[in-house]
């Protein structure tokens, strides 16, 4: 709409409710009190109208369409395989196409709407909203564990590890934020060497005794840990969280997108995190 159009309906709204809605003053344009009453009540009646539509859309032939997934490995092991089966019996006209793809990688082909949904990783306590027009569902919160060489002595506490030397993940990934935190915690700089993406490189790094890893319940649930390693769960790690990222608008999420995200909530439910 241009400018000039909106001017010309938020005048008719003033109008016709007697009240400003906006207040206009040096410094920009806000809402006034009444403006805040009918922002929010727009915004109910959006959200009911999206839902009437997702439900006549359930009716008729039933849930159809293709619904495209980009996550990464540990997400892709322990949520979505896990659906797939389950899904194609109760949908059978829902196609998943799975792709593995980097988060930040992930982010981009969503905003660009070649992809309806993607699994997110992060760190806890470093955890932010999802930006306007798109939609978070969380699916797992699973503690962080420690993955200690045996020449390395087994720490009891939180305050034994400021002084243990590490393997460091790629920067800006949960694992790396969580470290960071923790350096943050202890009031200390840890030492760090390597730098991972993929969690099985990790358990190599720290099976050749090259420092202590902090890693998800997910990325060790199901593996014995390396030889000569050994699995530490300590108080004041935290927890890394996954969650389902889609676009939401007047149209979005679609009855097929919907589908998928329930039965990823269903599998994440199941999960045995040790």
């Amino acid at each position: 709409m241009t400018p000039s159009a909106v001017s010309q309906q938020i005048a008719r709204l003033e109008r016709e409710e007697g009240f400003p809605v906006l207040d206009r003053g040096p410094r920009g344009v806000t809402l006034t009190p009444a403006g805040r009453v009918l922002a929010d009540a727009a915004e109910r009646i959006e959200s009911e109208l999206l839902e009437a539509r997702q439900a006549i859309a359930n009716l008729g032939e039933g849930v159809t369409g293709s619904v495209a997934i980009g996550a990464f490995q540990s997400a892709i092991r322990a949520v979505v395989a896990p659906l797939l089966g389950t899904l194609a019996e109760q949908y059978p006209g829902v196609t998943v196409d799975v792709r593995e793809h980097e988060p930040a990688d992930s982010l981009r082909m969503l905003r660009a709407g070649d992809l309806d949904m993607v699994l997110l990783e992060r760190d806890v306590d470093v955890d932010s909203p999802a930006p306007r027009g798109s939609h978070d569902v969380p699916l797992v919160d699973e503690p962080w564990l420690l993955v200690v060489p045996l020449s390395l002595p087994t720490p009891e506490r939180i305050d034994d590890l400021r002084d243990m030397p590490w393997v460091g993940a790629m920067p800006n990934t949960a694992a790396d934020l969580a470290l960071r935190r923790l350096g943050r915690t202890l009031g200390t700089s840890l030492e760090v060497r390597h730098s991972f993406f993929d969690f099985d490189t990790a358990l190599a790094l720290v099976g050749a005794g090259q420092g202590l890893a902090m890693l998800p319940a997910l990325a060790v649930r199901r593996s014995e840990p390396p030889e000569g390693t050994q699995i530490v769960a300590l108080p004041g790690l935290g927890s890394r969280r996954i969650v389902a990222r889609h676009r939401s608008t007047r149209h979005e999420p679609g009855p097929a997108v919907r589908a998928v995200v329930d039965a990823m909530v269903d599998v994440a439910r199941e999960l045995d995190l040790g």
